[in-house]
């Protein structure tokens, strides 16, 4: 039996949920914008609280490793360290894009989606402007483009648009479903980070023992990347 913490910091949604052996247990999360300073902590203490554990039970940590906010995601990165120094606790970092693919998965039965092997899920992630972060995931969730950032126009994934059907989501897919017009782009309403969709991911990495070095780990945030326009096949990039 294994309690792991998980910590969603990447986009103005601050939350916190707690998995045992995967399933969760209990969530805590706020959309009031960004108040990761001063709800972030006091959500992982209310969390441990309420289930009767404190941060020696936990057998691990999970944290959005970003891309997104960098405020965001270094209040998340610090807090996780500080907990896993503190109890000596492993660090699993997870993707808040790919996290977002696994809420479509999990969701498609109440989201109505007909999820095909020509179904492509692009999670995408406010930046500025007509820019966005994003990556590629298959309806297993296996990547098919890693994470990079991209400037949206009108030809935005329009060879992969005339093979494929593309789900586009996330708080960065709002402000491209005027610019992307095709009749195979679908853009997926409600869908936003959390924590609770860390789960499934952070225990199959537990279980696979991939942790992070705790010393060096830091943020992914994208910084050093020149955006972009997309890369015309996402299969064959």
């Amino acid at each position: 039996m294994a309690y792991i913490l998980h910590l969603e910091s990447s986009t103005s949604i601050c939350s916190v949920a707690l998995a045992q052996d995967g399933l969760l247990i209990d969530m805590q999360e706020s959309s009031e914008g960004q108040n990761h300073a001063r709800l972030l902590s006091v959500f992982a203490e209310d969390l441990l609280k309420r289930n009767k554990l404190t941060a020696n039970n936990l057998a691990a940590i999970a944290v959005s490793e970003g891309p997104g906010s960098y405020t965001g995601l270094r209040i998340g990165v610090s807090l996780a360290k500080g907990l896993c120094y503190v109890n000596q606790l492993p660090l699993i970092a997870v993707s808040p894009l790919q996290a977002m693919a696994e809420q479509v998965i999990q969701r498609k039965n109440e989201l109505q989606l007909a999820l095909t092997e020509n179904t492509i899920l692009i999670p995408m992630i406010d930046a500025r402007r007509m820019e966005v972060y994003t990556a590629a995931y298959d309806t297993s969730n296996a990547e098919i483009r890693s994470v990079s950032s991209e400037i949206i126009d009108e030809n935005s994934f329009a060879d992969d648009l005339k093979e494929h059907q593309l789900l586009f989501f996330g708080n960065g897919a709002d402000k491209c479903a005027s610019t992307i017009n095709h009749s195979n782009a679908t853009f997926v309403n409600d869908i936003q980070t959390s924590a609770q969709f860390m789960c499934s991911l952070a225990w199959k990495a537990f279980q696979n023992n991939q942790f992070v070095d705790l010393a060096y780990f830091e943020p992914f945030y994208l910084k050093d990347f020149i955006a972009g326009k997309p890369q015309k096949n996402i299969l064959h990039s």
